[in-house]
């Protein structure tokens, strides 16, 4: 875990970086692959080091953002792709949590590839609503640690990387799903009718004089 002089700085870049990508998420695509390109590999790199050694921590938080950011930039229809992946495995998740029960693993990996081969063919409505509901959740995790609730300031500094998305970052409290769903929607909506540029562009066309 991330020293606590570092953690309100990590709610913050949670914070922006859901803003940006629930509301300008296909406008800013490269943009937002870099922000969360850099937070998964910033917190993949510090947790190789225990939190007394705050200078390696913090470089390693750098170097592994740096190389995360440029990489998800670089592999822009990975980048796509992983969008539908993880929409695919979030729905599976619900429709077997409908059921209280957790989806096979070979359910999970079908909706991953159906999401990722979907992404490839509709980019512009994955990516609108993948940034959208991500961004949304990136959101309510940054405000929330910023708010001092101890399981978003876990997502904000923990040394695992997969706890920046924790499925209940406030047990017992029935509106966060609710708002989740509410913002995504919001910020779907946003992109679509304002935001999202032409249909399959990420910036709109000059019209010629």
């Amino acid at each position: 875990m991330l020293p606590a002089t570092y953690q309100l700085p990590a709610a913050l870049v949670l914070l922006i970086g859901g803003i940006v990508a629930c509301f300008f998420g296909y406008r800013l695509f490269r943009i937002v692959l870099a922000i969360f390109g850099f937070i998964v590999g910033a917190f993949a790199a510090s947790s190789v080091f225990g939190v007394s050694d705050t200078g390696p921590m913090i470089v390693a938080a750098v170097v592994g953002g740096l190389i995360g950011a440029g990489l998800l930039i670089a592999a822009y229809f990975v980048g796509v792709a992983l969008v539908g992946a993880a929409l695919g495995a979030v729905t599976a998740n619900l429709l077997f949590a409908a059921t209280g029960q957790d989806p096979h693993f070979l359910v999970l990996i079908l909706f991953t590839i159906v999401g990722a081969a979907g992404a490839m063919y509709l980019q512009r409505y994955f990516i609108i609503v993948g940034t959208a509901f991500g961004g949304a959740w990136t959101l309510i995790v940054g405000v929330m640690a910023l708010l001092g609730n101890p399981g978003a300031l876990a997502a904000a500094a923990a040394n695992d990387v997969w706890v920046v998305y924790p499925l209940d970052p406030a047990p017992g409290q029935q509106w966060v799903p609710v708002a989740w769903i509410v913002l995504g929607l919001i910020g779907t909506g946003v992109q679509l009718g304002w935001t999202g540029g032409e249909k399959g562009r990420v910036v709109r066309r000059k019209k010629k004089s």
